[in-house]
């Protein structure tokens, strides 16, 4: 069972899939520092200096500190129950960033297989059983030893 689990493990697949899903959450990590930090504040901005990761709603204060909350830090610090929106938000586009990016990069691999792909052109010429030149497929003898083709 050992030596099973051991070629399973090993096949050219796995260890692809392997490299891919590693590969995969570092690019994850990317995409969500691009959305925090570089995308989310100048949109924040253009929306009248909303930070995203702040929006949030109390659903009940906690037991540390009553609210109105500045920061959604402040209220978990305090205990407070929230639905944490804006979080929510910054999640939703890493996501569709990430989704795009993985659709880029099936897309210009589905490319690359379909020219590797490519069915080679119809012949136009065959060999004479004859003399073994080659003469057009549409002919019916031979030109250089005259015989008689099927």
């Amino acid at each position: 069972m050992l030596n099973e689990f051991k070629k399973f493990a090993m096949r050219g697949n796995v260890v692809d899939m392997a490299v891919g899903i590693i590969i995969g959450g570092a690019f994850g990590t990317i995409v969500k520092s691009m959305v925090d930090d570089v995308l989310m504040p100048p949109l924040g901005l253009l929306l009248g200096g909303v930070d995203f990761s702040n929006l949030f709603i109390v659903l009940k204060p906690g037991a540390e500190a009553a609210g109105p909350y500045a920061a959604l830090a402040d209220a978990q610090a305090a205990g407070a129950v929230s639905i944490n929106y804006g979080v929510f938000i910054n999640n939703t586009i890493a996501f569709l960033i990430v989704a795009f990016a993985v659709f880029i990069l099936v897309r210009g691999m589905n490319r690359l297989q379909a020219e590797e792909e490519a069915p080679a052109p119809a012949p136009t010429t065959k060999s004479c059983g004859f003399c073994a030149t080659d003469i057009p497929i549409s002919a019916t003898r031979c030109p250089n030893c005259t015989s008689q083709l099927d």
